[in-house]
């Protein structure tokens, strides 16, 4: 049973999205029947947020108070109908943290189920190189990141607003939980929303990079975004059922 949930809030001191395009009839099979892909020029968009959180505490609690831990997590873009309204957001099958904490209350009496992970993180005049390896060996992230100009050319998104935009409205996240009937519910606002490119010289992600999951062609990187300093909450919403 999970108890009332307060507003927590903080600061996103970095968060990468690192994001691939996917052949939608590859993504199908992982989402919950509520659920489906939502695409960008026939594509299903699906990544890795890799995120920082600095001083995250309820609501009316000084920053003294706060929980600073580096996350992953692996996501796919979505869309469901709620009482006759199409909605987006995200469906997270997998989250990993650094915070003992978090992993111990995730899905228990925080919304959705964390795992253990430790994260090695290298910064250096805008270059960023990060590892993350779960405890139970089950998922691993390698990225190495820099500023860039603009997004590829392959990429699904004409242009850096257009990306923005995108992921901007997939703030509702739902997470797979111990309970296969339901998924727990996040949602982040923010005060401000300002991304910039990056270009990825590395990528590997044990979830993505598996074939049977994604065989070879259903799956390629896409873009990647950038975002610091952001001041935010992140409000509990109720569980979804995964079946309508």
């Amino acid at each position: 049973m999970k108890f009332n949930i307060p507003t927590m809030h903080g600061i996103i001191e970095r968060r990468m999205l690192v994001n691939f395009r996917v052949r939608p009839d590859a993504v199908r099979p992982l989402l919950p029947e509520c659920f489906h892909p939502k695409l960008v020029n026939g594509w299903a968009m699906a990544g890795i947020c890799l995120i920082r959180l600095k001083d995250m505490r309820p609501h009316g609690f000084p920053a003294a108070c706060g929980l600073t831990s580096e996350n992953a997590a692996h996501r796919i873009a979505v869309e469901w109908d709620e009482a006759g309204t199409t909605r987006e957001g995200v469906f997270i099958p997998r989250r990993d943290t650094s915070s003992t904490l978090q992993a111990f209350v995730g899905g228990r009496v925080f919304p959705g189920v964390h795992h253990a992970a430790e994260f090695t993180i290298n910064e250096d005049d805008g270059a960023i190189r990060l590892e993350m390896c779960s405890h139970d060996g089950v998922a691993s992230v390698k990225v190495q990141v820099c500023p860039a100009a603009q997004l590829p050319a392959s990429s699904v998104f004409a242009s850096v607003g257009e990306a923005s935009e995108f992921f901007a409205r997939g703030a509702v996240g739902y997470s797979a939980t111990e309970n296969p009937a339901c998924c727990d519910g996040l949602e982040l606002h923010t005060n401000g929303w300002q991304v910039e490119p990056l270009a990825v010289e590395l990528v590997e992600s044990s979830f993505f990079d598996d074939p049977s999951r994604f065989p070879v062609g259903e799956i390629h990187f896409d873009c990647a975004l950038l975002m610091r300093n952001i001041p935010h909450e992140w409000r509990a919403l109720p569980q979804i059922e995964r079946h309508p």
